[in-house]
């Protein structure tokens, strides 16, 4: 049988569990896997952004319209002529950029 503190610690309980929405998720063990490739030559602005650590949806765009100005990039060192990517973005996704 219950007594009020057991109840109110039984419900308390439940409270923070139903609340917390890393409770039953894998975001409590793990964070998200990135995709393990990303095309940087046919990828929206949305994907890169997903998928490329530092880049954001402006950063993201600007790769998109550097891109549309001036071809494919050639190799992944010419991500550094995109303005904002500098060689830390570029040392953090080397492994998560494709060309083709």
């Amino acid at each position: 049988m219950f007594n009020a503190m057991t109840l109110f610690k039984t419900l308390t309980l439940a409270v923070v569990l139903a609340l917390n929405p890393w409770v039953g998720s894998s975001h409590a063990l793990a964070a998200d896997p990135a995709p393990a490739v990303v095309n940087i030559n046919s990828a929206d602005a949305d994907t890169l952004a997903g998928a490329l650590d530092g880049v954001g949806k402006s950063r993201a765009r600007e790769i998109v319209r550097y891109r549309e100005a001036y071809g494919p990039f050639y190799s992944v060192e010419d991500l550094l002529e995109v303005r904002g990517v500098g060689q830390s973005i570029l040392n953090n996704n080397r492994e998560r950029i494709t060309l083709e």
